[in-house]
């Protein structure tokens, strides 16, 4: 197993510093209290081989959300995580916010498996769905002449806030690979980007297209 640093999960975990700060105070309390999150060993796993690290009680620091990125906090994961040893069978839960992360295995005959479990909140989900490529497609061009007048970037990225879908999950992690971070890509990302590049229409709808058959299950 490949070590992996102190960090948290669900939801806002999965975005960079800046994203997270700005998000209100309210978001970064509520954010854990919609998903739990576990594991179920498929077999004996001693802290030799690597099990999860944690902090108890890091999931109360309100700030924590921001503080996992900085140094001084990974420093203070490293001097006081714990290890819970699993047995085949064993089932682990734990709040989402906890800061934990992946540690080193130092065995030469166990490759520890485990079937990673979150259990979302209805809360968590949205009550309708729209067609938001659809409505990323026709607003596009609108964006792209909005860019050329000189509109403020601010309204730029409320209309893409309010029409793409910013949130990269659920998806198909087998093809829609996260590539230079922790998530795939967005789909308000990717309009964004879009802009910023000068992309045209076509290229756009193209990598629109490409993105949301990347995130179906089943191809065809």
């Amino acid at each position: 197993m490949t070590p992996w640093p102190a960090h948290r999960d669900y939801h806002l975990g999965f975005m960079g510093l800046e994203e997270a700060q700005t998000y209100p105070a309210h978001i970064h309390l509520l954010s854990p209290a919609l998903t739990l999150q576990g594991a179920v060993a498929h077999c004996d796993m001693p802290v030799e081989s690597a099990p999860t690290l944690y902090l108890p009680h890091s999931h109360k620091y309100p700030a924590g959300y921001v503080a996992f990125h900085r140094p001084e906090f990974t420093e203070y994961f490293e001097q006081n995580y714990v290890q819970l040893p699993l047995e085949k069978g064993d089932a682990a839960f734990f709040n989402p916010a906890l800061f934990h992360g992946a540690g080193h295995n130092r065995t030469a005959d166990i490759r520890s498996t485990a079937n990673l479990l979150q259990v979302s909140s209805a809360f968590g989900r949205v009550m309708e769905t729209v067609n938001r490529t659809a409505m990323s497609k026709a607003l596009y061009p609108v964006l792209q002449e909005q860019r050329v007048a000189g509109a403020p970037e601010r309204s730029m990225r409320n209309v893409v806030a309010a029409s793409a879908q910013g949130y990269a999950f659920p998806t198909n992690l087998d093809r829609d690979r996260p590539i230079g971070g922790i998530a795939p890509e967005s789909q308000a990302q990717l309009a964004l980007r879009a802009l910023a590049s000068g992309m045209d229409q076509a290229a756009f709808e193209s990598e629109l297209n490409a993105q949301q058959q990347r995130r179906r299950t089943q191809v065809g």
